[in-house]
């Protein structure tokens, strides 16, 4: 008898944390889901330097420009020619996004004026160069 007794309290005693863990899932998900990620162009580059900088909001598509001339969208290199299509395909998705040229410092203005060019082309106008602060 005694032994069914403590058995019982000891079952009492445990305690479910399934509805815990229910929980903390269902707040993982919300995060995951509402969380805004960071987007990448692909490359690292040095960027030219500007003391009239200012913060871009609003930012889908960052087009980047290495020091040999190489452009990069989404985490992968493109031709030249290939600027206005992806363009095109990105502002679809986001009307409202803007465009960003990340061209590295030694880089040729022939290529970055093409790449300005096929953005403007491709119906954005609101297209900006990245540059760091002084």
């Amino acid at each position: 008898m005694r032994g069914q007794i403590q058995k019982a309290a000891e079952e009492e005693a445990e305690i479910n944390l399934t509805p815990m863990l229910d929980v903390v899932f269902i707040m993982l998900i919300f995060f995951i889901v509402t969380a805004s990620f960071i987007k990448e162009a692909g490359v690292e580059v040095n960027r030219p330097e500007a003391s009239s900088s200012d913060p871009k909001e609003n930012v889908n598509i960052l087009i980047a420009i290495t020091a040999n001339d190489e452009i990069w969208m989404a985490g992968r290199r493109i031709d030249v020619r290939a600027v206005r299509a992806n363009v095109e395909r990105l502002h679809a998705e986001n009307p409202k996004g803007a465009v960003v040229i990340q061209a590295d410092n030694t880089s040729t203005t022939q290529t970055v004026v093409k790449v300005l060019d096929a953005s403007r082309e491709a119906g954005v106008m609101d297209v900006s160069l990245a540059t760091e602060d002084d």
